[in-house]
């Protein structure tokens, strides 16, 4: 590159940086003027009122001085292609040019030819003192910051009359599924959904298939066909088989014009539950367990296979055509499909077998009879399985049970059950015997010793006491 191409491009970046607003070091006499605020007042104003007038004030600062004495402020609206200037002046006066905080303001009444509507407004550029040698910092058009929440309007003035906007904004979009006919606008889309049920009985709720653009509006949907579907402002209701035809809008209101979207569909028959076919699994024995049995798949009313799940996991878990078998007992298992565009969800279908196990049996016998006295029997019995045996008894207040030993408590009949819980292949098992309790309880006898200044007695019974005047020897 020669000296010539090198100093063309060293003009260019040049001229950049000087078109370009940027903050430079202080340090370097070159600073941008800075905007403090930018407002105006009233945010809304009607156009009908009396004079009805719009203030503007610009507050910047620098490090050296601002230059500029006055500048225009540019309100106008891009719908109606309305636009006014407004001058706004520095409030110092005499003018300082040494301030390094400068306040401009200015005001004016509203033309009646204004229509209602978004305007939008800017200040054009101020002029700050230039340092020796420098050329004058200028700004380029400066905008107000955000200010309110209005859709569109965050940083204008909104300008009625008799109360009126009358915006024609697109209040929603959609709806969020596939139609041929729809409402939409130049910002991105949110939501997308699948086509609603279009039968007898479901509910099309407006709010789930159109996205709103300003929250200072209501959404509704009304119905030209109240025999087939049926409005109750937010919803509609498909009431019977034919064409619905209804309209999805917002009302106008002070800050929009009315919205709508027409839209038609064909209402069929009501969805109906899934039913499902199964088929009735054989019995299995416990033998070689654990083991995997295949079974007929079940099918729904697309004709779809289901998958079946486990009511009873201690006993099998199927899959889509098998099922694993881990224990004896009952296997249960159910099968379930959900709601489709087409049908209803289905009762839940369960399909039971047995997986008998291996019997056992258990040898118990009791004596016919036995004294409370003796107090005690030690239970014993034999498992064919040879597995550990447990007794309960429901003769309660009779006789109790520890372990192996039966506890007799009183006269009349103890019935204990032993039993054997069984495992994964065998069956439990359980045998019953009964004993007659005759005669009391023996009461056992303890003996104390009282005393009285130097006399001394023994007392014995099963609950003694001390006579009157002694007291129990320790």
């Amino acid at each position: 590159m020669n000296l010539k191409t090198n100093l063309a491009a060293f003009s260019l970046f040049c001229g950049a940086l000087l078109a370009t607003p940027q903050s430079v070091n202080a340090s370097d006499g070159f600073e941008f003027p800075k905007v403090l605020a930018f407002t105006t007042n009233p945010i809304d104003i009607d156009i009908a009122t009396v004079n009805p007038t719009v203030n503007f004030t610009l507050e910047l600062s620098h490090i050296i001085g601002i230059a500029s004495t006055a500048t225009n402020v540019i309100l106008y609206s891009t719908s109606s292609n309305s636009q006014i200037s407004v001058k706004i002046t520095r409030t110092d006066s005499p003018v300082d040019l040494n301030l390094k905080k400068v306040v401009f303001k200015g005001s004016t009444i509203l033309p009646n030819s204004f229509a209602p509507g978004i305007y939008n407004f800017y200040a054009e550029p101020i002029t700050a003192i230039a340092s020796q040698g420098a050329s004058a910092p200028k700004t380029g058009n400066i905008y107000p910051d955000n200010f309110r929440n209005f859709v569109d309007a965050e940083n204008a003035i909104l300008i009625r009359s008799n109360g009126e906007l009358n915006l024609d904004f697109q209040t929603f979009v959609g709806p969020t599924y596939s139609s041929t006919l729809s409402v939409s606008d130049s910002k991105p889309r949110n939501r997308f959904t699948s086509e609603p049920i279009w039968k007898v009985g479901e509910t099309y709720k407006v709010d789930d298939y159109f996205e709103m653009r300003t929250p200072l509006v209501t959404l509704q949907v009304s119905s030209s066909t109240p025999k087939v579907c049926s409005s109750d402002g937010k919803n509609l209701k498909f009431i019977d088989v034919g064409g619905c035809s209804f309209t999805v809008f917002t009302p106008k209101n002070i800050n929009y014009l009315y919205k709508k979207l027409e839209l038609n569909a064909t209402i069929t028959e009501a969805r109906k539950p899934q039913t499902i076919l199964v088929n009735q699994i054989p019995n299995q024995t416990s033998k070689d367990l654990p083991k995997v049995v295949l079974i007929s798949s079940a099918y729904d009313s697309n004709g779809n296979v289901v998958l079946p799940t486990t009511a009873t996991p201690e006993v099998c878990a199927p899959t889509l055509n098998s099922v694993k078998i881990v224990s004896g007992g009952t296997c249960t298992i159910k099968y379930f499909k959900d709601a489709d565009r087409n049908y209803l969800a289905s009762e839940i279908y369960t399909q039971s077998f047995e997986v008998t196990r291996d019997p056992q049996t258990i040898s118990f016998t009791l004596p016919s009879a036995a004294n409370v006295s003796s107090k005690s029997l030690a239970l014993t019995s034999t498992a064919s399985s040879g597995s550990v045996v447990a007794y309960s008894t429901t003769s309660t207040g009779v006789c109790s049970i520890t372990g192996s030993t039966l506890n007799l408590l009183t006269g009349g009949n103890c019935s204990v059950t032993a039993t054997q819980a069984g495992t994964s292949t065998l069956a439990p098992a359980s045998a019953t015997a009964t004993v007659m309790l005759t005669g009391a309880v023996v009461a056992n006898k303890k003996s104390i010793s009282c005393v009285k200044g130097k006399s001394t007695k023994k007392v014995s019974g099963t609950n003694p006491k001390c006579p009157k005047g002694y007291k129990l020897k320790k």
